[in-house]
């Protein structure tokens, strides 16, 4: 099981974590919602639970929940510009189909 970030993706984080004084690193999870049933969400980690699993990619520690570890397992992170819009882009390997917009997902 992993979940990775490449270089870019993981500068980003950096500076991002950086404004972020009680981080311990990066939240990644899944929630329901969207067009096509699933969303990514991502955010400052500022607690490490149990049930958590960390990783670490690139210097970045990466917080996942037990249930969204399921649908993120072999996803790669990474970060772009395309015009004026910037954003995560994931690799997820478990992704079916995603919706017209690029904000949901299935499995």
């Amino acid at each position: 099981m992993s979940v990775t970030l490449t270089e870019r993706a993981a500068a980003h984080v950096s500076s991002y974590l950086e404004n972020e004084p009680m981080a311990q690193g990066l939240r990644l999870g899944v929630r329901t919602t969207g067009c096509s049933g699933y969303m990514y969400v991502v955010e400052a980690a500022e607690n490490i639970g149990e049930l958590d699993t960390v990783f670490e990619s690139r210097g970045i520690q990466l917080v996942i929940d037990s249930e969204s570890l399921k649908y993120l397992d072999g996803t790669n992170i990474d970060f772009g510009r395309e015009g004026l819009n910037e954003g995560f882009r994931f690799e997820n390997p478990n992704v079916k189909e995603t919706c017209g917009c690029g904000e949901s997902f299935s499995l």
